[in-house]
């Protein structure tokens, strides 16, 4: 799969990288690696990365083609090769633009909810998609890396291990970072950029814990309204940033943050025991076995949900 993947990519003049809303570390990490590889191997490619702007992780690079910003015709996309990476169903896909392309392939990690491409490299034994990436490096030997491409791989699999944390990790995924730093990644310089913090962020981190709901089945969780978010000026990243933070507390396996944005509530869901990912599934969402993501469409769907994981633990 990856010469074929690689033969695709030989044959295409314009390569487009997209990935999912809102992006995190592992979409920047994935779609900025990729760039650098497919750059390094052939200099006269024309090669995009196209997506959301993510403050959080903006010293890994800005997208080529900010959606909602940036506007190019739809003969610019038809021209080129699609590549999406990190996403598992086209509704998450920021860019809507990937289905113009002459061809389409998928690089993925998540439990599948889409079959979409031409090709399709998915691997749910990979802890992030960043990790996909620099493994193709070890195949594909003309997939050089250098240090943008590196220190965008290393905050990929970084941040979606939770710091080397997360079941998933494995010796190939540490064999990787190694590897990424070899190639130019800083930890020092990385972790700084990632550990940052102004005081309204250590002030909300105060709130979350003065005020997370936990109900008597073991499901912990924590509602960030607009209101909450304007009171200490936080992005969306910023604030979806602290789910983790309620997490390892004693007795409460499954935990939560439900974050409004715009018309819907977005839900960062995660476990430490039971698979949740089908709880996900039932309300517009996915992801991992022991991390998701979801949607309600009002904050009346809550009961419900609570309910749907109850039935879990």
């Amino acid at each position: 799969m990856l010469r074929k993947i690689y033969n695709k990519i030989k044959k295409y003049q314009r390569i487009i990288i997209f990935g999912h809303v809102r992006p995190d570390g592992d979409c920047y990490g994935a779609q900025f690696g990729l760039k650098n590889m497919i750059q390094n191997a052939f200099p006269e490619k024309e090669v995009f990365v196209t997506g959301e702007i993510s403050e959080y992780v903006s010293f890994v690079g800005r997208p080529d083609i900010v959606v909602g910003v940036d506007e190019y015709p739809d003969t610019f996309y038809q021209e080129a090769l699609s590549i999406v990476v990190d996403t598992a169903n086209t509704k998450r896909i920021s860019n809507q633009k990937y289905s113009l392309g002459k061809e389409l392939i998928k690089i993925d990690h998540h439990i599948p909810v889409d079959d979409f491409g031409d090709l399709m490299w998915v691997d749910t034994s990979f802890p992030s998609c960043a990790q996909m990436m620099a493994y193709m490096s070890t195949k594909i030997k003309s997939f050089e890396i250098t240090k943008p491409g590196a220190v965008a791989m290393y905050t990929g699999i970084l941040t979606d291990t939770g710091r080397f944390k997360y079941r998933g990790v494995s010796e190939l995924t540490h064999q990787m970072a190694g590897l990424l730093l070899t190639k130019g990644a800083d930890v020092e310089e990385i972790d700084r950029s990632l550990s940052n913090e102004t005081l309204d962020m250590i002030r909300f981190k105060g709130f979350v814990y003065q005020n997370f709901i936990t109900t008597d089945k073991g499901f912990i969780y924590l509602k960030i309204t607009d209101a909450i978010r304007n009171q200490f000026n936080l992005s969306y990243e910023e604030a979806s940033s602290v789910v983790n933070m309620l997490g390892g507390i004693e007795g409460y396996q499954v935990w939560a943050i439900f974050i409004e944005d715009g018309d819907v509530v977005r839900i960062r869901l995660r476990s430490n025991g039971p698979d949740i990912d089908k709880v996900a599934n039932q309300f517009g969402g996915g992801g991992h076995a022991k991390a998701s993501g979801a949607v309600l469409n009002h904050w009346d769907e809550l009961p419900q949900f609570i309910e749907t994981v109850h039935q879990v633990l």
